[in-house]
């Protein structure tokens, strides 16, 4: 049976309207991206093979384009729309920090951190460039390394801090293992980071580890 001959308040879209996107399970909402289903199946039907396949909404949303590209119902069209939407989403989170008053807890930028790195396959070294008021002016990769390492450089992250004419900065980078626990490599480059943005009056408020769901303060730890 077609989505269209379900009874109206059964219908993803129509439900989404109605009472929300939250009340959608992963399948509906993963319906309502693929609009159509194939032979014999209706988009719904057609989301919970796709999510059986990955294994979770979390899994499918991070595949690899090949990975995506191959399952039956997807393809490269399908692939640009999501990394579309899920690249909207980031700047969505990052305009509404820009909003905000400024950073008041390790926790107010937690999230946006998660949502920038946790999922990325190698390890990225990211910046925060902050005013006075610590409200968020920009943020940028600054460094991209192999899956295991990355080198990161404090001259670089001094002049992106100038060039963005910056008061304060947050670092962050991700470890692809999950596991959020800095090494003492990690607090090496903390201390040297923060010795060289003091030579230029910047203050280097927090470096922060980023694993699978979670995200570790080296201020926290005493580090900064």
């Amino acid at each position: 049976m077609s989505i269209r001959d379900w009874p109206a308040d059964e219908r993803p879209r129509e439900k989404l309207l109605v009472s929300g996107a939250q009340t959608l399970t992963d399948a509906e909402l993963l319906a309502i991206f693929l609009r159509t289903g194939v032979t014999g199946k209706s988009a719904v039907d057609l989301a919970r093979d796709l999510l059986q396949r990955f294994g979770s909404l979390r899994a499918l949303l991070v595949a690899e384009q090949k990975d995506f590209c191959a399952a039956h119902g997807l393809g490269s069209a399908k692939f640009a729309q999501l990394q579309a939407v899920l690249e909207m989403g980031r700047r969505h989170l990052s305009e509404t920090l820009k909003r905000e008053q400024g950073f008041t807890s390790p926790q107010s930028v937690r999230h946006f951190l998660l949502s920038q790195l946790r999922d990325q396959q190698r390890e990225v070294f990211l910046g925060l460039f902050l005013d006075s008021q610590h409200r968020l002016i920009s943020h940028e990769i600054l460094f991209q390394g192999t899956i295991d390492s990355a080198t990161v450089h404090p001259r670089e992250v001094v002049k992106a801090a100038l060039r963005h004419n910056a008061a304060a900065v947050i670092v962050a980078h991700n470890h692809p293992s999950g596991v959020a626990e800095p090494s003492q490599a990690d607090e090496r480059i903390t201390l040297r980071l923060k010795e060289a943005l003091t030579l230029v009056d910047v203050r280097l408020l927090d470096h922060f580890v980023v694993g699978d769901g979670e995200v570790v303060s080296l201020a926290e730890r005493g580090c900064c």
